[in-house]
């Protein structure tokens, strides 16, 4: 055979991804000289970087270097079958059970890299569309042994380099975890291939330059495995060939390598039936008909290709470690140095299992109809596989260490940048607004529920915006109250009102974030859809970034809060649901500065206590007539009350109107007590059925709503009446008392008790009926009584919602002025 010389390259060093590379002309073949490469790469003249991959071939005996080898053409064995007693027979698997930190050791003796990083994953996209198209298949009936469908030649004709044309069609997403497995069942046998994005003119840039190292290395494995050189050492002598690459590039021009040898030996497989050329090949070279002897091959050809599974997917896991951004994880840091620590040793394995697999279909050249399985050989390709696997489960593991590393720092960069936006000037709100909402120019991610539409961001510009920050446990009666509250706006193109559900813990990973739950979904639309303000189309268009400044700076926990955001975007108050609640339309635009105006002329009063929340209370007022408003949910004291109350106010000719107001956070007792009074008619009631809830429920949020806005304006209970009457009320609400009642006359006196109080000075009543000579002084004349009466037992309690920063350090007790001790209380009653 005439000996094979392989013209080193006329181009410098490989160039990098970013460079344009001219694919360079074919230099003239020396006289008698086979052209090894003429299929697979170009002949060029000489360059120092081929000079440097070959320099560590000097260790060798001069037989080593590819300008003396020996000529091996296409037409003879990829690599030397195996005789009995040949050199690296029993000692093949020595090294697995070798110290690996040695042997990394050894390894890493091998890497000296001198060029910038190449961009192999064009190269490794067309090596794994070799795999796939040399998939073992039938002529006729498409079948490899054991029955598997695979691609049949009539298709594999017609296949051409789309796929590798088609490399721009997908990016490449650090966050999947691609399977590259081989997938057996009962029907196929396909390999999955990843591609990566890429433009087609940086693709064959690449694989120009890559073409002269990849086809020496071809050489590499013929030769030496012809030879009978032993796996450890061919494998460090490849190291050595390739020792100025990146791991990565090492990998993948010997898996390259091995594809050529690979993809012509069944190209000949699938062609020989119908092709002369192909037909006398396949004689030449002995091969056996693979079809013919499917039982006997099957196991050999399952073993190698799911060794070279592994193989491919070890090394999308390596290529994937060079991807990582450097800019959150510098390939210099202590975590991703010792993420990748086994990386060399992973490359060894790689390459060694890629020999073994070449060994294999070389030991069927020549073989014809005499195959024999060696029992050694098929131990020596389960081990190659099963160290893989336990490679790429470390590395696996290593490469989620690092990818949730970069996703922490890259959340809090964002993190960080989100709370400049919040925290600086801005023309409008529409930079705020996009940067707590995720969508595109283009997208629609707002839902208006009175229209039943979707709406651009553009619809709030420049808008007072109230941001309703709630989980899916929004009460009902609270967005009943809304509502109502809602459609009496009359300035309703100057604010909008925009849902911002928050479902998920920050911790949750963006991938949980994105799914929700059947029953979470049906919960969110149902409050959707009840609402005829804006919400988010999906909570998962809230930006995490966003949730967590939610959570850490306007300190949401559960209870829903109104942040309201001004026409350039600024929060101008962290909750403004308590100045709704006590004010209704009257609060816009809800700043400090017009709560402080709100509560100028007030006072004291029934209208202050109760508002308009019942239409006949100001019907009431202007017909000065003495109101009274109770509360409680034992039944039987109220009725003792109402009765005693008609009979007082009927001997002292005082035109009475009473009005049950149940208990806060009311429950089926309180339910069961408003059917009582309005079927016996004890008094009146807010409304009966199902209504009387949101009146009594908003009754009371709007009573603590009073003394959270009090308080938020520097009022105290020690320096302010309203403060210290509120509280009074709420005391009053919490106390195991049986009942309280407050009464009035028209919009001016006002006095108050609980039972314990109330029900000795109304039997009594006619030691001071005197002091009544008129209707308007009945409710004078009963506070007196009240002021004067002291039980000689008092225990007084004061519950209220948990509201960060809302809570005195200081509350004295209504009835001796003691200073009340402070407990914390979590309670869960379902009545």
């Amino acid at each position: 055979m005439a000996n094979r010389n392989l013209l080193p390259p006329s181009n410098p060093l490989p160039l990098t991804t970013t460079e344009r590379v001219v694919a360079p002309t074919r230099a003239p073949l020396q006289s008698g000289v086979h052209d090894f490469v003429t299929d697979h790469s170009l002949i060029r003249p000489a360059s120092h970087h081929d000079q440097v991959v070959d320099h560590h071939m000097g260790a060798t005996t001069a037989n080593h270097h590819l300008g003396q080898q020996v000529a091996v053409p296409l037409s003879a064995p990829v690599l030397g079958r195996r005789q009995p007693g040949r050199q690296g027979d029993h000692d093949r698997s020595n090294f697995f059970s070798s110290d690996d930190n040695a042997l990394t050791k050894q390894i890493q003796g091998t890497h000296a890299p001198d060029v910038q990083e190449l961009d192999v994953k064009p190269l490794l996209a067309i090596v794994e569309d070799i795999m796939r198209l040399a998939t073992p298949a039938s002529h006729d009936t498409n079948l490899i042994p054991g029955g598997q469908i695979v691609a049949s030649s009539q298709h594999v004709e017609k296949l051409d380099d789309k796929a590798f044309h088609n490399t721009t069609a997908s990016g490449h997403d650090n966050n999947k975890v691609y399977d590259n497995s081989k997938i057996y069942d009962n029907s196929k046998v396909v390999y999955e291939s990843k591609v990566y994005g890429s433009t087609y003119d940086h693709d064959a840039d690449i694989v120009r330059v890559l073409a002269y190292p990849i086809n020496k290395i071809s050489c590499e494995i013929v030769c030496k495995s012809s030879a009978g050189g032993e796996s450890h050492t061919v494998t460090m002598h490849l190291l050595n060939t390739l020792s100025n690459y990146s791991w990565a590039a090492k990998v993948v021009i010997t898996f390259a390598a091995f594809a050529i040898n690979y993809g012509e030996f069944w190209l000949v497989e699938h062609l020989q039936a119908k092709d002369p050329l192909a037909k006398n090949i396949a004689t030449l070279k002995d091969l056996p008909d693979v079809m013919a002897h499917a039982g006997a091959l099957q196991q050999k050809f399952d073993q190698v290709l799911n060794l070279l599974n592994q193989v491919l997917k070890v090394t999308h896991r390596i290529i994937e470690f060079k991807e990582l951004p450097d800019v959150y994880i510098s390939h210099d840091s202590p975590e991703y140095i010792a993420a990748t620590a086994h990386i060399p040793l992973a490359v060894y394995w790689i390459i060694r299992s890629l020999l073994v697999c070449a060994s294999t279909l070389l030991n069927l050249i020549g073989s014809g109809h005499e195959y024999i399985t060696s029992t050694a050989e098929s131990w020596e390709i389960s081990s190659l596989a099963h160290k893989l696997s336990i490679i790429l489960e470390h590395l696996q593991t290593q490469f989620k260490n690092c990818r949730d590393f970069v996703e922490k720092k890259k959340e809090e960069d964002e993190y960080k940048r989100f709370v400049i936006i919040m925290q600086s000037a801005h023309v409008d709100n529409m930079k705020v607004l996009r940067a707590m909402f995720r969508s595109r120019e283009d997208q629609r991610p707002l839902y208006h529920g009175r229209t039943k539409t979707n709406e651009r961001l553009d619809v709030l510009r420049s808008k007072y915006v109230l941001l309703l920050i709630s989980d899916l446990e929004l009460p009902l009666e609270e967005l009943h109250i809304l509502n109502s509250i809602h459609r009496q706006q009359s300035d309703r193109h100057e604010y909008e009102v925009l849902w911002l559900p928050v479902i998920h813990d920050p911790s949750t990973t963006a991938a949980a974030a994105a799914m929700m739950t059947p029953m979470q979904e049906k919960a969110f639309h149902d409050l959707r859809n009840v609402m005829p303000w804006y919400s988010v189309e999906h909570p998962s268009l809230v930006e995490r970034v966003a949730i967590r400044y939610i959570r850490e700076y306007w300190k949401f926990v559960h209870m829903p809060m109104l942040v309201v955001l001004d026409p350039h975007g600024k929060p101008s108050n962290h909750d403004a649901l308590p100045m709704i609640w006590s004010w209704g339309t009257e609060a816009f635009p809800f700043t400090g500065e017009h709560e402080k105006y709100l509560w100028a002329s007030k006072i004291w009063n029934i209208t202050l206590l109760a508002d308009n929340i019942d239409a006949r209370i100001p019907l009431w007022v202007e017909e000065n007539k003495v109101i009274c408003l109770y509360g409680g949910e034992d039944i039987q004291w109220i009725r003792n009350f109402t009765r005693k109350a008609r009979e007082v106010a009927e001997a002292l000719h005082v035109p009475l109107e009473m009005l049950y107001v149940g208990k806060r956070n009311p429950k089926e007792k309180v339910r069961s007590c408003n059917e009582t009074i309005a079927k016996e008619r004890l008094s009146n009631v807010f409304a009966a059925g199902d209504d009387y809830y949101d009146y009594v429920w908003f009754f009371w949020v709007r009573l603590w709503g009073l003394w959270n806005s009090r308080k938020k304006i520097g009022m105290t209970v020690e320096n302010d009446v309203i403060m210290r009457e509120i509280l009074d009320v709420l005391a009053y609400d919490s106390s195991n008392h049986q009942g309280w009642a407050a009464f009035s006359w028209s919009n001016r006196d006002i006095t108050k008790g609980n039972a314990e109080k109330l029900m000795p000075v109304l039997d009594n009543y006619a030691q001071w009926a005197y002091k009544v000579d008129r209707p308007d002084r009945f409710v004078r004349a009963l506070d007196e009584e009240l002021q004067g009466f002291h039980p000689e037992h008092h225990c007084t309690r004061l519950i209220l919602p948990a509201s960060d920063g809302q809570i005195s350090e200081r509350v004295v007790c209504s009835e001796c002025g003691k200073t009340m001790d402070k407990f914390v209380l979590y309670s869960c009653c379902t009545d």
